[in-house]
């Protein structure tokens, strides 16, 4: 007989052992994989935006300066936020169309940059640059003397004043930068004028939001932070990677976007070469023939669209574009630098 220890055994050990090492080896399979799709720098969701209702704003001509401006009504407002556009827009570009804007024109993330500030209980002024651009002589006083006198008629000087600029915006925001007391500024596909002012400490926290394909800005950026940084200013980035196009994506971003159209479109998009094989963008919007292409195709958008599908494309390709998919981390940001 055998004793009880020198029972034979399987040749590779107990059924449950065997099941127990089956089970690790796809747990760190499946591990793995989650991994791996993580570390997928193109694996980002896409953002889906609300086509919320706007309040309607004020529109006012100051001293020649046009400001559209918002403050909210359900809260206090807890902070005051500038916002300086890019070339070839105006403040208009932020804001829906209603009988109080006649004019405004509501670009898509414009408009949820203003939603999302509004949300959280900023008040919000938009100002138009004199022309094309902006430019860094007279117009930044006037603007700073403008900004100045909204803030004391609406009685809003104890609150925190920050300020978020795009492209020219951005460059003459990190201007302004030395004449206001913002309590921080956020440069979006811009990396300020660093190369022409002496920055010190008093130099509001400054965050980055850039899109590193534009290699030379990225380069530039990553050469002011350092010397922000050396001054002992607290500054950041945040970089904007490329977004996959999708049969819904235009409908998605633009309100009064055809769901239909949004499909056929993505489907000349993918017979015509614009999109590779995931989906993105192979130039950048303001590069592709997408006009001329719909066209053959016997695809017509209103007028009105036409420059929203423009800026997405932009944004899909990640270049050089204002973006809204960061403003979560754009407004946590600001609100750490309210105290």
């Amino acid at each position: 007989m055998l004793k009880r220890n020198d029972k034979t055994k399987p040749p590779y050990g107990s059924q449950t052992h065997r099941l127990g090492v089956t089970f690790v080896v796809i747990g760190l399979l499946l591990l793995a994989a989650l991994l791996f799709c993580l570390g997928d720098d193109k694996n980002q969701p896409t953002q889906i935006v609300k086509h919320v209702s706007q309040s309607h704003p004020t529109v006012e001509i100051q001293n020649g300066t046009q400001l559209i401006w918002k403050i909210p009504t359900n809260n206090k407002p807890k902070a005051v936020l500038f916002i300086a556009h890019g070339c070839h827009r105006k403040a208009s570009d932020f804001w829906d169309k209603t009988p109080s804007c006649p004019n405004c024109t509501g670009l898509p993330e414009e408009k949820v940059l203003v939603r999302t500030a509004l949300s959280k209980s900023f008040a919000v002024i938009t100002v138009s640059s004199s022309g094309t651009c902006w430019s860094f002589g007279k117009e930044k006083k006037i603007v700073g003397n403008v900004l100045k006198t909204w803030i004391k008629k609406h009685d809003l000087e104890k609150l925190p004043l920050v300020a978020l600029g795009a492209s020219s915006g951005g460059y003459f925001v990190s201007a302004l930068a030395m004449d206001m007391e913002f309590s921080s500024i956020v440069l979006m596909i811009a990396e300020g004028v660093f190369d022409r002012i002496s920055v010190t400490k008093r130099y509001p926290p400054t965050l980055f939001v850039h899109m590193p394909k534009d290699v030379y800005r990225q380069q530039k950026i990553r050469e002011f932070l350092e010397g922000l940084r050396m001054e002992g200013v607290d500054a950041e980035e945040i970089e904007c990677l490329d977004l996959p196009m999708s049969p819904g994506f235009l409908a998605d971003r633009i309100a009064g976007f055809d769901r239909g159209v949004s499909a056929k479109v993505f489907e000349v998009f993918k017979e015509k070469g614009f999109v590779d094989e995931k989906g993105y963008m192979k130039r950048d919007g303001r590069r592709t023939p997408w006009k001329q292409a719909l066209s053959g195709y016997k695809i017509s958008l209103e007028e009105s669209l036409v420059t929203p599908v423009e800026e997405e494309l932009n944004l899909a390709y990640a270049y050089h574009e204002m973006t809204s998919f960061q403003s979560e981390q754009i407004f946590n940001w600001f609100e750490s630098h309210m105290g």
